[in-house]
């Protein structure tokens, strides 16, 4: 058969994967795919030293790729908004199937992509997109086609993951860890998107769309970072049978979708407390199936190549067949009629158990007050630990709550910090059970 011709666009840490497993495997990819995968063209502002681009066409415009008639994929790996978008538009206009490792990409303009591609007949392909090199979102997609997911909660990025892990093992600082993971290459320079839960709300997105169907709402998820986690908080977690992590959350009920990304206690005998380090890990809830987990890479240059190859066999199993028989980009059929799509629920309206840590001035009757404020809200307690004063008279209090509505906890949080008694800001970590019996 005629090889697949592919125009790869980016040829950074994940493109220059991309180029050597193809290259490096290809006799294996195309006893798989039946047919050669080959590159075309590299499109690249710069050359990786590690790849040997002998006798591969390349350009610094990727735009010739994207219109070259000779290509029938391409793969965009540069990243970012607008750049990318363009770039995909461009392939999808030219009749060109398109792979894509770009979260954001997917997460922000998905719909409008997805529906380009719908009425041009192409594939728009991104596994690479979510966890690197774990093949989460064709589990959801096809794996578990039979199930109605119940939910999914995730360790998606690994930095925030690095942080608190070493937090926890080490007794040390966020700031500290940070600069570490920095120096590592773990984190950016401009740690925001990580650390405050940007990467992975964009990851949530696309998984909570192919989990229940309903439209990418990037803009409709919920995000809270890790910067404001202390070690006291982590030991006592620890204490009380937690692990924190910055999880990723997506719960389906009958008033809407919750999509939220925060720090989370959940119990330590939970599996995904024992994610360390910079691996990923998804638990997904199935009605049928139960509980699943799927763990791994979720970053790298070849872990995350391996899931770009990976799409790009699909592309090439299914190039020849009829779009209106290829697996719906995002899983189910008809899911850009947004009038018929479940809601994504405000987090006012989310209820879960909390964890509240506060420092106190130690006089008689403090601890009535701050209960008092609690009980207005309706919120039940099931556990006070009251430390030793801190220097200034300060006790630290902590607190654990049953579950209770969001709304009603930002209401007593607001007065608790108003009290004279009660020194600066309340520190609330939400805590799921995350119970594999839901």
């Amino acid at each position: 058969m005629n090889p697949v011709r592919v125009g790869l666009c980016g040829l950074g840490t994940v493109g220059g994967g991309t180029f050597n497993v193809l290259t490096r495997n290809a006799d294996e990819i195309a006893r798989r795919a039946g047919r050669p995968i080959v590159i075309e063209q590299v499109g690249a502002r710069r050359d990786n030293p590690d790849c040997d681009t002998a006798g591969i066409k390349i350009t610094s415009d990727i735009f010739e790729v994207a219109r070259n008639p000779n290509i029938d994929v391409l793969v965009e790996l540069i990243g970012g908004y607008d750049v990318a978008r363009e770039l995909v538009m461009t392939a999808i206009e030219n009749g060109k199937h398109v792979v894509t490792a770009n979260k954001a990409l997917i997460a922000v303009h998905g719909n409008e992509i997805f529906r380009a591609a719908h009425e041009k007949g192409v594939i728009v392909a991104f596994e690479a997109a979510v966890a690197g090199g774990i093949p989460v979102i064709k589990s959801l997609r096809e794996g578990l086609a039979g199930n109605r997911i119940q939910w999914l909660a995730g360790i998606i990025n690994g930095t925030g993951n690095y942080i608190l892990t070493h937090m926890r093992d080490e007794g040390r600082a966020f700031e500290d860890v940070l600069a570490e993971a920095q120096a590592l290459g773990y984190a950016e320079a401009d740690p925001t998107f990580d650390v405050e839960g940007i990467d992975a709300a964009h990851k949530l997105t696309i998984l909570a769309s192919i989990a229940f169907g309903v439209p990418l709402q990037f803009d409709h998820a919920y995000t809270e970072g890790i910067a404001r986690i202390t070690f006291d908080d982590v030991e006592q977690a620890d204490n009380l049978g937690y692990t924190i992590k910055h999880l990723g959350i997506t719960r389906r009920s009958d008033s809407g979708v919750e999509l939220r990304v925060h720090p989370t206690l959940i119990p330590k005998e939970r599996l995904l407390a024992n994610v360390h380090g910079v691996k990923n890990a998804i638990a997904v809830m199935g009605d049928a199936v139960g509980p699943t987990l799927y763990y791994g890479a979720g970053a790298g240059a070849e872990p995350t190549a391996s899931a770009v190859v990976a799409d790009l066999l699909d592309v090439a199993r299914n190039i020849a067949t009829d779009h209106d028989y290829r697996v719906p980009y995002l899983a189910f059929s008809g899911i850009h009629d947004e009038a018929n799509a479940l809601p994504i629920l405000p987090m006012e309206e989310i209820v879960t158990a909390y964890y509240l840590r506060l420092l106190a001035v130690d006089r008689p009757g403090v601890l009535a007050r701050v209960a008092t404020i609690l009980a207005e809200q309706g919120i039940s307690i099931e556990a006070i630990i009251q430390k030793e004063a801190t220097e200034g008279e300060l006790v630290p209090i902590i607190l654990m709550t049953h579950r209770t509505r969001e709304k009603h906890m930002n209401e007593a949080i607001r007065q608790l910090e108003s009290l004279a008694d009660v020194a600066g800001a309340v520190t609330r970590i939400r805590v799921e059970s995350l119970d594999e019996q839901e």
